[in-house]
């Protein structure tokens, strides 16, 4: 029997992923467990900073009209989907990683006065010496609880695809709030810091080859054959 695959990811990245679920074969369920807003915030001086550092296309979806001021600096994105939201918003791309924020600041000759701009929910930073990175939060996201086709599917067996150390964390509140029993449950995550958020006791908690969308839904075709 083929198990499901359950797509927890916000809009509109949930929507692409099963699609190209569904392409592979694969029955793909929709239940994003956050929805994405903006916040106001205040625009720093650009003069100050040599960069943009940003994990998310989230900051450029939602970060508005302040986002204009700053695009005379260059962008440290994670991941394709981030460098071509900001590419859309008029910055130049300097420095794309795969490997999460703190791969691309950990490497060499990389800009050393840097503006972070995230969510309110974050990943904590090793901040390298002779590195400054001041942080700006121009988005947050809003819980939302597991669909009802989510719950029924998960109740068979589904395989969860999680793509934030976020999405791990409420994902298992929702189980254990529903009552759904995590040995029930795989979970296929992009890194190993996801797995671990995600916490202990489910039937199988396998980790992406690498940091993609497309690494994610090939582990996730795997588990559910």
């Amino acid at each position: 029997m083929t198990r499901p695959v359950v797509v927890l990811r916000p809009e509109p990245g949930c929507g692409e992923t099963v699609a190209a679920a569904r392409s592979l074969g694969l029955e793909a369920i929709a239940s994003p467990l956050f929805e994405v807003e903006p916040v106001e915030w205040s625009v720093p001086d650009p003069a100050e900073f040599d960069a943009i550092l940003v994990g998310s296309a989230n900051a450029f979806r939602h970060g508005g009209a302040g986002l204009e001021r700053l695009r005379t600096l260059p962008v440290l994105a994670v991941g394709a989907r981030t460098a071509d939201a900001a590419r859309e918003r008029g910055f130049l791309v300097q420095g794309t990683g795969e490997g999460g924020l703190q791969a691309l600041i950990d490497l060499p000759d990389m800009p050393r006065r840097l503006l972070r701009l995230s969510g309110e929910a974050r990943v904590t930073l090793e901040i390298p010496h002779e590195t400054s990175i001041d942080e700006v939060v121009v988005y947050r996201t809003i819980p939302l609880p597991l669909s009802e086709a989510a719950v029924g599917a998960l109740r068979r067996g589904a395989v969860a695809l999680l793509h934030s150390g976020e999405a791990a964390r409420h994902f298992a509140n929702e189980c254990d709030r529903l009552a759904i029993a995590r040995s029930d449950v795989a979970i296929a995550v992009l890194a190993p810091r996801i797995a671990a958020a995600a916490g202990e006791g489910w039937a199988k908690a396998a980790v992406a080859a690498d940091v993609t969308d497309a690494a994610l839904l090939a582990l996730a075709a795997d588990m559910c054959h």
